[in-house]
């Protein structure tokens, strides 16, 4: 096992790597598309102003030089006053100890950086959930996944939700992101949608204008498309709600839906099915390639929901985010061994 930095890796490294997230996904999200070697260091490197990324790889040291052979590898985002973590193993490798020892690296420099806890998201229905109950990872925050097939989608009826939006209203499509003159509003939007919240902020929101284009910027440098649909509220000029969805040139047949707001002065004229319309008809046009479109809710959130089985959504997975206090984690990895 070794520190690894994605954008001095050889091409080879990454040609393993892409094999083995491919190779998790198809055991754990059968259903999944597979990724694809495209902007992969862009992707694993590039983070926002003041958040690092560490990563390391678990590989065979036995093969001849220039050939690689990845097998784990673990990444620990350091943000706030949290720690990220994502660890992959290839499944044939499972139940030996590698995800212990990935975990516990990072583990041990989130502690040595001065991180007190650590976070991390794990797929119902996968060995994650036991793996990281047994390490004392405590549940905090379920959610639903639901995936959108775009070939099943009724358009008839998704035209007539797209122009359900109230009178004094108007919406406004954007990709790339917001307009500079409009960024402030947007972020405005953001900040109030905060409080709303009872996750662990393990990809927190860009609620201030400048960490916005910070954002924006660094979704293009990973490699994935942003696009924006707001509803204006024509006599004020606020943003009354915002959907993003961002389609990721490493799977581009499959979306991600990002936030979806509506700020709590405008609820109630029809403005989530019109913008979460209008989304679908603008990726439908941007991106021929695209499929589908996952996006992620918690099951209190019942309005959203209704939503979005109104536009063809079904659900498909629960996801878990965990949290653990890091100096406990290390003290009892470190007694296993």
């Amino acid at each position: 096992m070794r520190e690894w930095d994605p954008r001095a890796a050889s091409a080879e490294e990454i040609r393993s790597l892409v094999e083995t997230v491919n190779s998790v996904l198809s055991t754990d999200l059968p259903g999944d598309p597979p990724w694809q070697d495209v902007q992969i260091r862009d992707y694993l490197a590039e983070t926002m102003p003041g958040e690092r990324r560490i990563s390391w790889v678990a590989e065979d040291d036995r093969l001849p030089e220039g050939e690689s052979e990845i097998f784990g590898h673990v990444s620990i985002l350091l943000l706030g006053d949290i720690g990220v973590l994502e660890v992959m193993v290839q499944p044939s490798l499972r139940r030996r100890g590698l995800g212990r020892e990935l975990v516990a690296v990072a583990a041990r420099r989130a502690y040595l950086e001065g991180f007190s806890s650590i976070g991390v998201e794990a797929i119902g229905g996968t060995p994650a959930i036991p793996f990281y109950e047994a390490l004392g990872f405590e549940r905090e925050y379920v959610e639903t996944r639901s995936v959108l097939n775009l070939s099943s989608v009724d358009w008839p009826a998704l035209h007539q939700m797209a122009d359900g939006i109230a009178a004094g209203y108007r919406v406004e499509y954007h990709p790339g992101g917001p307009p500079a003159a409009l960024l402030e509003a947007y972020a405005q939007a953001k900040l109030e949608a905060q409080d709303d919240d009872e996750d662990l902020d393990l990809a927190p929101r860009s609620s201030d204008p400048q960490r916005l284009r910070d954002s924006l910027d660094t979704l293009h440098k990973r490699g994935l498309r942003p696009y924006i649909v707001m509803a204006m509220h024509e006599s004020s000029g606020v943003v009354a709600g915002l959907t993003e969805v961002v389609v990721p040139v490493q799977h581009p047949e499959r979306a991600d839906q990002y936030d979806t707001i509506v700020v709590r002065a405008h609820r109630g004229y029809g403005i989530d099915r019109a913008i979460k319309a209008r989304m679908l008809f603008e990726l439908q046009a941007a991106e021929p390639g695209l499929r589908e479109v996952q996006t992620w809710n918690a099951h209190n959130n019942e309005s959203m929901l209704k939503v979005n089985a109104e536009l063809g959504y079904q659900a498909d997975r629960d996801w878990f985010e965990y949290g653990v206090d890091v100096a406990q984690l290390v003290q009892s990895l470190e007694a296993v061994q």
